[in-house]
């Protein structure tokens, strides 16, 4: 291309065998050529074509193939389509945004082809074309209502024919509305997605901060276009109907990895499908930002970097015990540990840890998992789950052999944790050698920062807490009154609670004794363990989240 001179490229390679990065930032920062140069230069290396979007007259027709959020999240433009070969031909800032390309073509199931052009004009046209026509889920629903083929296999069971499943797959107007969910339930942070088959409705719902909210319903004869969409975005058997089938679709988003898993369960009006929505930017493996108080915080770390011992986190489906223990091993994560985790399913793929992905389908269960891990050498094991004695079992060798492991259950709170390992069937000798410590978690919404305000709360709210007005003395209470921001719920993101209960030599004296969780609970609570409730009217008096968020989520104290 002429831009550069013999010289200034031996200069260039000089400084880049001392600073490692490659050779075009090197130009640009020495002020050889511009970043426009180097797409260039780098798009006639791959052998992409160099257009000029400002002599090129891009019909609308293939303007509207992309929804608006689509081509903003990946900024690129369409600017051509041939329908004989299902091709669209999308321009591109750079010839290094190849994912965009596996993401479209797997989103919009065309055959894509990239061209390059100038950034700037991409960006221009981008806001030409679609800054004022972000397509709404109405209008696109309001289309597809009066789509003819669609219509067609609406009532046909399961006499459908595959050429007809597919065929509604295909169908541009359904790629383009799911695109558009998918696409505002990411920009959203919801955590699922989920479309549900009744007998007169279709219903698409997001799941954000831990609760659900409805979307526009689509007519109800999309529903197995829908389905059969995901289906082959997720590499499913769309002629299956009659089995629960799981799938993952992978993207990468404004740069950032999205992970979709894909749960599809029969009904008796259809197939049910329920998206699991994880994105990488939006969790923070990282212990400070759990929201674990000061306190708490060093008690955890303390428990975390024991030489042996078993580590319990504990609570329901979805009250973030993953998140926690993935931040301790994402801590723990060193060159010279060891770390093995055996998860159903493995929900996040951190660089240096061995996963293992439970398939009891094979005989790959946790139990089995886990013997074979004591033969690996490790320092530190995660089993996802402690679902039966034979796992508790192999776990409790694999401490006293001296590793330390950390696995979750499902309890209301630390100390039935116990109560729970017994019940399983092991015995209480084996859980006071083994169990260092037990955390119990919830999260709640936070209160919304734009639009949080103080207010005097109700008698009721007060009696459901054990206080009295007399104990709000000089504290504020807050809540959100609903804006824009927050989707008028008044809350956004949410908040971690946790009681975390060490075993002491008297604690494991009780447990030997087979003493009732009440007293157990009693005890741990003289000896300083904070319980759920407690952290939560901390966060309440913190002006972190409400009343009514810590009365849902956790349990009246016994006095």
């Amino acid at each position: 291309m002429g831009k550069v001179s013999r010289p200034q490229i031996q200069e260039a390679l000089q400084i880049q065998s001392q600073r490692k990065m490659p050779i075009g930032q090197i130009f640009i920062e020495l002020g050889y050529i511009t970043e426009k140069d180097l797409n260039l230069a780098l798009a006639m290396q791959a052998g992409m074509e160099v257009l000029d979007l400002e002599r090129l007259d891009i019909p609308d027709s293939v303007i509207h193939i992309l929804p608006a959020e689509t081509a903003q999240a990946y900024q690129v433009l369409p600017v051509k389509y041939d329908e004989p070969s299902n091709t669209l031909t999308v321009a591109l800032k750079s010839a290094n945004n190849f994912r965009a390309i596996d993401d479209l073509r797997l989103l919009m199931g065309y055959n894509i082809k990239s061209v390059i052009a100038d950034a700037d004009q991409i960006d221009t046209l981008l806001e030409r074309f679609y800054s004022s026509d972000h397509e709404s889920l109405t209008s696109l629903i309001g289309e597809l209502e009066d789509d003819a083929d669609l219509e067609q296999v609406k009532d046909r069971g399961e006499s459908i024919d595959l050429e007809a499943l597919v065929q509604a797959a295909e169908s541009n107007k359904v790629k383009r509305l799911l695109n558009l969910v998918l696409m505002q339930a990411i920009k959203d942070k919801a955590s699922d997605v989920h479309f549900e088959p009744f007998e007169d409705e279709f219903k698409m719902r997001y799941r954000i901060d831990g609760t659900l909210y409805e979307m526009v319903p689509p007519p109800v004869h999309l529903a197995v276009p829908i389905v059969s969409r995901i289906k082959v975005m997720a590499n499913l058997d769309i002629a299956e109907r009659r089995l629960p089938q799981d799938g993952r679709i992978e993207l990468i988003v404004n740069s950032n990895p999205v992970d979709l898993r894909v749960s599809v369960l029969p009904t008796i009006y259809g197939e049910s499908v329920v998206m699991r929505v994880l994105d990488r930017s939006n969790v923070s493996l990282d212990l400070d930002k759990v929201g674990m108080r000061r306190d708490d915080l060093s008690l955890f770390r303390q428990l975390v970097s024991k030489p042996n011992g078993i580590v319990i986190v504990t609570g329901p489906t979805g009250s973030g015990k993953t998140t926690t223990l993935y931040s301790a091993l994402n801590e723990l994560n060193k060159i010279d540990t060891k770390i093995l985790t055996a998860e159903d399913p493995v929900e996040y793929d951190i660089d240096g840890l061995v996963q293992v992905q439970i398939n009891p389908e094979v005989g790959l269960t946790f139990a089995s998992t886990l013997r074979s891990f004591l033969r690996q050498d490790p320092d530190i094991i995660l089993v996802g789950e402690t679902r039966d004695l034979e796992t508790a079992r192999i776990a409790v060798q694999a401490s006293l052999t001296g590793h330390l492991v950390f696995t979750t259950l499902h309890t209301n709170d630390a100390p039935s944790s116990i109560a729970r390992l017994l019940d399983l069937g092991l015995e209480s000798f084996l859980v006071t050698a083994t169990i260092e410590g037990v955390v119990a978690q919830r999260l709640v919404r936070k209160i919304c920062a734009k639009c949080k305000e103080q207010y005097q709360p109700t008698e009721e709210q007060l009696m459901e807490l054990q206080l009295t007005p007399e104990d709000l003395q000089g504290r504020a209470v807050y809540h959100g009154r609903g804006c824009e921001y927050c989707n008028h719920s008044g809350y956004k993101g949410r908040l971690g609670l946790f009681e975390i209960m060490t075993l002491d030599d008297e604690l494991r004296e009780l447990i030997m004794k087979n003493t009732s969780t009440q007293l157990l609970r009693a005890q741990a609570r003289k000896r300083g363990m904070r319980t759920l409730r407690h952290s939560g009217l901390l966060a309440i008096f913190d002006g972190l989240t409400t009343i009514d968020e810590v009365v849902r989520e956790t349990l009246m104290e016994e006095a």
